[in-house]
């Protein structure tokens, strides 16, 4: 947006409608993709649908490899149909894809919801981020999506509840019929939420965007300058990351994000089940997913302040560190009270040290290569939230379940060394605008 120092009342309200439609559906998102891990100790403990714990491992993964396609698909789709008609399709397939899961009857149908269902939590982030970022006020787009993004541990933390009310009383398909209450938002989404200027923009409709940003008193997005980029694909950027001696960073950042993720994921899937075996009753084991959540939307606002004050290589090789440390106590039997501290505060670190690491590549990367940086590092960190499931699963079918909190914990060491070898190199550019919205974004 073009810098407004006293956004109009019509501006305000506008933003305010477009953050808050938008934080439902993303309410909606982090509910659907912690779900699952919420409601597996009890399919695992009462065999649902024949579960082994090797294809619960599995089936965490059909879920977020369906999040990598649907977040590398959204960009391609969105220029085509537009952010609105994407945010909507999005939180159809994912409610609709829940239905199945409630609906299934065998462990394929169960993974094929799951797995379409992934493809809708994909692509509904970052387009909703898009959207934010066009209305937000002058000067607010950091703070905006910082808040859009709290909706997705807030999800995680209803997850939850949802699964502690419902699931021992009415079995866990309830929980997943809840997840189909998402498709009560998509009439108001259809009538409410106007679409992105950008996309109008792009798609050469100025008249329309034009008459769009008046109605709603915003300023229209600043034309950006593609002279030096123009004719260059996003693919065709890639080699710029490894030119010049570059390669060795790339590739650090990478594997950092892949760790990150593997951590992210892998903790977020299996955090409920690994409490359940290393004692805690089901009440319990939910709660953490609380606490958790809770410190990811803490983490989160203070991420971002430390990073500016410290630089955000250096926050984001501390915060790993520190996760790695809070992961690996949670193998060990202790008061319940400080466990309960422990969880929150690896939720504080974990959740906000994989965003750091997308600041990190966004600050260091040249402006014209920064976009095409900061994708190709989420999609390969996107591997490691494949990965991070079935790792967990292999674990349990193993009789290693013990193992689980290690196994992450080094994944978080090894992130702390590759993002800590990453920040010792000279940075090639110390650029910080728009980092906060593009670091953010590519979560």
């Amino acid at each position: 947006m073009s810098s407004s120092p006293s956004p109009s009342p019509r501006g305000r309200t506008v933003a305010l409608l477009v953050v808050v439609l938008c934080w439902l559906a993303v309410l909606f998102d982090g509910l659907d993709m912690f779900i699952y891990g919420s409601v597996l100790p009890h399919m695992l403990a009462t065999k649902a649908l024949g579960i082994t714990p090797g294809q619960a491992g599995d089936l965490g993964s059909y879920a977020t490899f369906g999040m990598l396609v649907g977040a590398l698909a959204a960009g391609t789709v969105a220029d085509r149909i537009g952010r609105k008609k994407l945010m909507v399709a999005c939180v159809t397939l994912f409610s609709l894809a829940s239905g199945l899961c409630a609906l299934s009857g065998s462990v394929t149908v169960f993974g094929l919801g799951r797995t379409l269902a992934g493809l809708g939590l994909g692509g509904l982030l970052p387009t909703a981020i898009s959207m934010v970022s066009d209305y937000a006020p002058g000067g607010r787009g950091a703070l905006t999506i910082g808040v859009l993004m709290t909706a997705h541990h807030a999800g995680g933390i209803l997850s939850a509840y949802v699964a502690q009310w419902l699931v021992e009383p009415a079995g866990w398909r309830s929980a997943f019929w809840v997840c189909v209450i998402p498709l009560l938002l998509v009439p108001v989404l259809i009538k409410a939420l106007p679409e992105s200027l950008s996309f109008l923009l792009a798609q050469g409709r100025t008249d329309q965007a034009r008459a769009l940003a008046t109605r709603h008193g915003v300023d229209l997005p600043e034309p950006k300058d593609t002279t030096g980029s123009r004719g260059r694909s996003p693919v065709g950027a890639v080699p710029a990351l490894f030119r010049g001696g570059a390669w060795l960073q790339t590739l650090l950042y990478w594997l950092a994000s892949f760790g990150g993720l593997l951590l992210v994921y892998g903790v977020a899937t299996w955090l409920p089940t690994l409490m359940r075996d290393e004692g805690y009753n089901l009440g319990s084991a939910l709660t953490f997913v609380v606490l958790f959540n809770l410190g990811g939307i803490v983490g989160m606002l203070v991420a971002g302040r430390a990073a500016d004050r410290f630089g955000a290589p250096r926050i984001s090789a501390i915060w790993f560190a520190l996760t790695a440390a809070g992961v690996f106590l949670l193998s060990v039997r202790m008061p319940l009270g400080v466990t309960f501290l422990v969880v929150f505060l690896t939720g504080v670190f974990l959740n906000s040290a994989q965003t750091m690491i997308y600041a990190t590549v966004s600050i260091r990367s040249a402006p014209d290569i920064r976009a095409t940086a900061v994708g190709w590092t989420s999609g390969m960190g996107r591997f490691g939230a494949v990965f991070g499931p079935w790792l967990g699963g292999q674990l349990l079918a193993a009789d290693h379940g013990d193992w689980g909190f290690t196994a992450f914990a080094l994944a978080g060491v090894a992130s702390t060394v590759f993002i800590g070898l990453a920040a010792l190199r000279t940075p090639r550019r110390t650029a910080r605008d728009d980092t906060a919205r593009e670091a953010v974004a590519a979560g």
